[in-house]
C-alpha cells in the first residue's frame, strides 16, 4: 500500500557501533529532505557540558542546558574526545538523564519545521522507544571485524593513536553493554517490525541505496 504523500516521513534506525548507520542516515536526510538527529551525540553533548562546567546538581544543570540546545552544537569535534566518550558511557544509563534527553529527541522527531518532509533518527532505542510509530524502521549492523576496521580508520583520520586489536575489544565491550541494558536504559535490540540491513560487504553508498530501495517501494 502506498503512503499518503501529505504525511511526514519518519525513519527510525537502531544499529551496532561502526555499522555505518550515521552516514546512511545523513544521506537519507539529504535525499528525502528530513530533519536528522544522531541521538548518541546528545548524550556526548551532555557529558561535555558536565566536564566543562562540573555542576553539583547534574540533572538540574542539564535540564536548563537541553532547553537551549541547538542541532548545530552536536557537530562539534570536541564531542569525540576520549574523556567525553568515557563519561557518556556512564551517564547515558541514568534514567533521570534519559528522561530529559527523550523530550529533546521526540521534539526533533515530531516537530517538523517548514522545508522538511519528516525526520530520521539513528541510535540504540529509536524503533521502540523514541519513534515506535515510525514510517520505516531499520536495524543496521555488520560483523565485528568489519566494524572495527571502519572505526579504526575513522579514529586514525581524527589523529587518534589507536591499534586495531584495541578497537576490536572496545567495540565488543560496547556491543555487550548496549545489549545488556534494560529497555528503559536504551537497550539495543532488533524489533520484529524492523528491517535488517547488514553492511558487512556494503559501502556507505551501497547501504544507503539498499535502504532507499525499500523506502521508495512505499512512497
Amino acid at each position: 500500500m502506498k503512503l499518503d504523500k501529505t504525511k511526514y516521513i519518519r525513519i527510525a534506525i537502531d544499529s551496532t557501533a561502526g555499522s555505518g548507520s550515521t552516514s546512511i542516515a545523513k544521506l537519507l536526510a539529504k535525499h528525502y529532505k528530513l530533519r536528522y538527529l544522531d541521538t548518541g551525540k546528545v548524550y556526548r553533548w551532555c557529558a561535555y557540558q558536565i566536564l566543562k562546567k562540573k555542576p553539583q546538581n547534574q540533572t538540574k544543570f542539564l535540564r536548563q542546558k537541553i532547553k537551549k540546545l541547538k542541532l548545530d552544537e552536536l557537530k562539534s569535534k570536541k564531542l569525540i574526545d576520549d574523556d567525553v566518550a568515557q563519561l557518556t558511557s556512564r551517564i547515558s544509563k541514568q534514567l533521570s538523564l534519559r528522561k530529559l534527553v527523550l523530550g529533546f529527541q521526540k521534539n526533533i522527531a515530531y516537530k517538523i519545521p517548514p522545508g522538511f518532509k519528516g525526520s530520521v533518527l539513528n541510535g540504540r532505542d529509536i524503533t521502540y522507544n523514541i519513534m515506535p510509530d515510525a514510517t520505516f524502521k531499520f536495524y543496521i549492523t555488520a560483523n565485528l571485524r568489519e566494524r572495527s576496521k571502519r572505526r579504526f580508520k575513522e579514529l586514525r583520520r581524527l589523529g587518534k593513536k589507536v591499534n586495531l586489536k584495541n578497537v576490536v575489544i572496545s567495540l565488543k565491550n560496547r556491543d555487550q553493554s548496549d545489549k545488556k541494558r534494560s529497555g528503559k536504559q536504551g537497550r539495543l535490540k532488533k524489533t520484529q517490525d524492523s528491517q535488517l540491513i547488514n553492511t558487512t560487504h556494503l559501502s556507505i553508498k551501497g547501504g544507503f541505496l539498499k535502504v532507499k530501495k525499500i523506502i521508495d517501494r512505499e512512497l
